[in-house]
């Protein structure tokens, strides 16, 4: 036997041990982690329980937010309003009250204007009359001084003259609604309280005498300064009137975009919510019935 022989066969029996012991590591190593990955399952096992249904309690919360959310919504289609609490939307109602109490302001002022252009239409419709009298009595003034006529012509002519100064004086005094038509009056013209017209104020001719042409004279030009008065009051109340109709017509707009629902949109709400609600409660069902395991297992 050779030295080189000798040697390994001396060193065979170390060789052989250290390979048993690394196999028996690797054996050791390999239960080592099935045990664990074993405790690991067993951990993450759901119990079955009979107390407490987990399952049964999340489908219930659920099914509870969607029937609120369903009821919501058909609360909203059928008030037409998307704000049917005030804890739908605080701030929004807030803002919807202000905007509602300006637009109905805003209808007020506007049936005050429309008053006060009815009060000067009458005015000026009393007015037409008195200038038709004025006329009458400038043309008897300029026939008075005919001079063939007789003292029973000019008799006559200032009777009617006398009965005209009557009406005058009768028309001076009309009324509208309890208010002399000839007074002057104030209208506010916004729905904040201010932009007040004043109409013009007019004092009926009075104490005019048949044989002074130039004092009927002056009570036409005084009348005809009294009805452009007039007139140019109704034309800027009628801008006025304008202006009160678009800001009433965007006030209500602006209310309209916080309250009003959206039909269209709130019907796919209420779709969506109806059958959540279904689901929510067939499965609320099935997670009751979940429990009933138990008892197979107790047989």
């Amino acid at each position: 036997m050779t030295l080189r022989a000798a040697r390994l066969r001396r060193a065979s029996p170390f060789v052989a041990h250290a390979t048993d012991g690394a196999v028996r590591r690797r054996l050791s190593g390999h239960v080592a982690t099935d045990g664990l990955s074993h405790l690991s399952r067993k951990d993450t096992t759901m119990s079955v329980v009979i107390n407490t249904n987990y399952a049964a309690t999340v489908a219930s919360n659920n099914l509870a937010a969607s029937s609120e959310s369903l009821q919501r919504s058909l609360n909203r289609l059928s008030s037409g309003s998307k704000i049917v609490n005030p804890s739908d939307d605080a701030g929004g109602l807030a803002v919807s009250m202000k905007l509602s109490a300006a637009a109905r302001r805003s209808a007020a002022s506007l049936n005050n204007v429309g008053n006060t252009v009815s009060f000067l239409q009458t005015q000026e419709g009393v007015m037409k009359v008195t200038s038709k009298i004025l006329d009458r009595m400038s043309e008897l003034a300029t026939l008075y001084t005919d001079p063939t006529k007789g003292s029973t012509d000019l008799a006559n002519y200032s009777t009617e003259f006398t009965a005209l100064s009557s009406e005058l004086t009768k028309l001076g005094s009309e009324t509208f609604n309890g208010i002399g038509v000839f007074g002057s009056i104030s209208v506010n013209t916004t729905e904040g309280g201010g932009g007040a017209i004043a109409t013009t104020a007019y004092t009926m001719a009075s104490g005019l005498s048949i044989s002074s042409l130039s004092g009927i004279n002056t009570a036409i030009s005084n009348l005809a300064t009294a009805r452009a008065a007039n007139g140019a009051t109704q034309s800027r109340l009628g801008f006025a009137a304008e202006v009160l109709t678009v800001n009433k017509q965007n006030l209500e707009a602006a209310n309209s975009r916080i309250t009003d629902v959206d039909v269209a949109s709130e019907s796919t709400q209420l779709a969506r919510w109806n059958i959540l609600v279904q689901s929510g409660t067939a499965m609320l069902s099935q997670a009751n019935q979940s429990a009933q395991s138990a008892l197979r297992l107790l047989q």
